[in-house]
């Protein structure tokens, strides 16, 4: 569920995160990896850049896979061929 800010600019809450396997945001995936990203892929998806990276700190990289491919998913939305 995204919301937006009192500028008008859509935000994320981790609730709203898609991660491998479910349903939410299966289509909008396709239809926003045909435009052109609008963000360096640096600064896309800070939430589940940020999750990913602590779990692979904390744990490595193979036990981060779900938090990998999160964010993976989040970037194809933003229109990233990752």
């Amino acid at each position: 569920m995204a919301t937006t800010t009192d500028s008008g600019m859509p935000t994320q809450t981790l609730s709203s995160l898609a991660l491998p396997g479910s349903q939410q945001n299966k289509g909008s995936a396709a239809t926003s990896a045909d435009s052109k990203p609008k963000k360096k892929i640096c600064c896309a998806c800070p939430d589940t850049k940020r999750l990913r990276d602590e779990c692979m700190v904390e744990n490595g990289e193979a036990a981060c896979t779900k938090w990998i491919n999160a964010h993976i998913e989040c970037l194809r939305a933003e229109g990233f061929n990752v």
